[in-house]
């Protein structure tokens, strides 16, 4: 039942026992005047009946004393008290005419009768007395007539007093009786009433009111503190409580909805953050290494429970070789043909599913690994694979990470893209496209790099010059002239790239940069590279081209001068060399002529 019902009833049952509350009260005080009236009536009657015959007897001994003293006070007296005696008789009279039951008026009536009858034996006893016969006044005063009238009187008061006794002591009892009845239901009525409202505070305004509202009251604290793991008790009353309660459980529900949403959205955002500060930094990056670690290092964070690997494709777009990996993959080989990606095939992201419905990778082993592979690319070209295999399960499951790996896939292509046409281009500008040896302008920078971070440290350099190049043109044609040029460059690249730098310094010559050299371990290094290009015979559409030999000038630094006339020492060297008979190494230390 609904609190608000049981509230209006219990006021109304309050107002209706409050007001037979109050009728029984009335109705008690009624009675009570009741009782008081008839005790003042029976007061009033026996006062009444004694008056009348004590006034009688007064009367009677005022007369007798006047007959036998003969004094004047006693015949006033006399007279008063007949006077008195009248209007108590005529108070009688009244009284029997109204309010007395008829035995009792027929009572009072021969009261008034007696003493009327009194009243006339004592004037006439009087009236002789005062002719002068004493002694007939005596007799009828103190005569038997005078006696039995007199004796009759008493007789009558006093059954008129025993007849207004027992009818005022039944009324005043009755009277009694009703007011005690009435005091004893207005009591009732106000314990019934008292009952209920202590019923109605300790039911319904504590068990049914207070208590709950306390109860929910610490729930509804812990909520706002955003405490959701706070318990709403199951109350199926019907009630206004009831409907709060479920309106609580509801409002739990909806914040923990809430929270939940706002979890995500967090999340969400986090990861939004860290993708953007990966764009930021696969933006800025300058070679593949450095594109490399800035996806190892942020795709674990972005999606804790994926592993994967960055897979580049090599120049022929053949072959798939992983660049860098993250969290350990264990499930997709760390290079393999690109044919096996099925990724690469479609163009498109591909996931291969534990549950078998789409047709596994064949780099992936054991089949049955969720997976996803997203290829790479940049206006239309293939470029790689960005690889992901599940760590936590069900972490391919939702569309929003999906989408942030296309995403991403989507700018790493294109960055990738750009830092490989960086490096094409960046190689085209210092290297040369016939021995692919840096150029001259990257010989210069390096020297000048060097003078201006490393003058200190020891640099040797090579300056080489192939014997009789020009024999090569005129006589086999400038392509076994380029051949021979190749060689050179191949043989020279093989022999101080381990050490150094090759540059193609012009023409048919070449220089080598080699730090950490002095001038005798440079040396030792040129004869190497000489005896290894005259060791091959080479040939050029089947004509044998003959032995190669190159004359090398070496020069160091700082021991033997600055780096600033290194390389024109180290070709003072090679011009001297050239001019001893050419396929020798000398050094710049030997060389006696004055260098500009």
């Amino acid at each position: 039942m609904r609190i608000t019902t049981i509230t209006n009833w219990a006021y109304g049952i309050t107002v209706v026992l409050t007001a037979l509350s109050g009728a029984a009260f009335i109705l008690s005080s009624r009675s009570a005047l009741e009782e008081r009236a008839a005790a003042e009536q029976h007061l009033m009657l026996d006062t009444l009946a004694e008056e009348l015959a004590l006034g009688a007897e007064v009367t009677s001994d005022e007369a007798r004393l006047y007959v036998m003293r003969g004094e004047a006070r006693h015949l006033q007296a006399f007279q008063v008290r007949e006077g008195e005696e009248r209007r108590r008789e005529a108070a009688a009279a009244r009284l029997a005419s109204h309010g007395l039951v008829p035995a009792e008026a027929q009572a009072l009536l021969a009261i008034n009768a007696d003493a009327e009858e009194l009243d006339k034996i004592e004037r006439s006893a009087i009236e002789t007395y005062q002719r002068g016969d004493k002694a007939a006044a005596q007799d009828l005063l103190f005569g038997p007539e005078h006696e039995r009238i007199q004796e009759a009187l008493l007789q009558t008061v006093a059954h008129f007093r025993d007849l207004t006794a027992a009818r005022t002591t039944g009324e005043l009892e009755a009277a009694r009786a009703r007011s005690n009845m009435w005091s004893l239901v207005a009591k009732i009525m106000l314990a019934v009433t008292g009952a209920l409202f202590v019923a109605v505070l300790y039911f319904v305004l504590r068990r049914r009111v207070a208590m709950p509202l306390k109860r929910m009251t610490g729930i509804v604290s812990r909520l706002a503190n955003q405490d959701y793991t706070v318990e709403v008790p199951v109350d199926r009353r019907s009630d206004e409580i009831g409907e709060m309660n479920e309106a609580i459980e509801v409002f739990r529900a909806n914040l923990i909805e809430r929270e939940r949403l706002d979890a995500e959205r967090r999340a969400d955002q986090h990861t939004k953050d860290l993708i953007l500060q990966m764009m930021h930094r696969v933006q800025a990056c300058q070679n593949q290494a450095e594109l490399t670690d800035v996806i190892v290092r942020f795709a674990p964070q972005i999606f804790p429970g994926l592993a994967g690997g960055l897979y580049v494709l090599g120049e022929a777009n053949m072959s798939l070789t992983r660049a860098g990996a993250w969290l350990e993959p264990q499930h997709s080989a760390a290079a393999f043909p690109a044919t096996e990606c099925w990724g690469l095939r479609r163009g498109r992201s591909h996931e291969s599913s534990t549950n078998g419905s789409d047709v596994p990778c064949q780099h992936i082993a054991p089949p049955g690994i969720a997976a996803l592979c997203v290829p790479l690319t940049a206006q239309g070209d293939m470029i790689g694979l960005l690889y992901f295999e599940e760590r936590e399960a069900e972490a391919l499951g939702p569309a929003g990470p999906r989408l942030y790996l296309e995403l991403i896939a989507e700018n790493i292509g294109l960055a990738l893209a750009n830092l490989q046409l960086r490096e094409k281009l960046t190689m085209l500008a210092v290297s040369d496209p016939l021995t692919g040896l840096f150029n001259r302008r990257f010989l210069d920078e390096t020297l000048q790099r060097h003078a201006r971070d490393h003058r200190a440290d020891p640099l040797a350099c090579l300056m080489i010059d192939i014997d009789h190049f020009k024999r090569f043109n005129d006589q086999f044609g400038h392509d076994a002239g380029d051949l021979v040029m190749q060689f050179v460059g191949q043989t020279l690249r093989e022999t101080c790239g381990a050490i150094g730098n090759a540059f193609r310094f012009g023409g048919e010559e070449f220089t080598a940069l080699l730090p950490s050299l002095d001038e005798q371990g440079a040396a030792d290094l040129a004869d190497a590279l000489r005896e290894r290009i005259s060791s091959v015979a080479l040939s050029h559409a089947g004509q044998i081209l003959g032995m190669v030999s190159v004359s090398v000038g070496v020069a160091a630094s700082p021991s033997d001068g600055s780096v600033e006339t290194l390389v024109t020492r180290a070709d003072a060297a090679l011009l001297e060399a050239k001019a001893k008979g050419r396929n020798r190494t000398v050094a710049a230390s030997t060389v006696k002529r004055a260098l500009p």
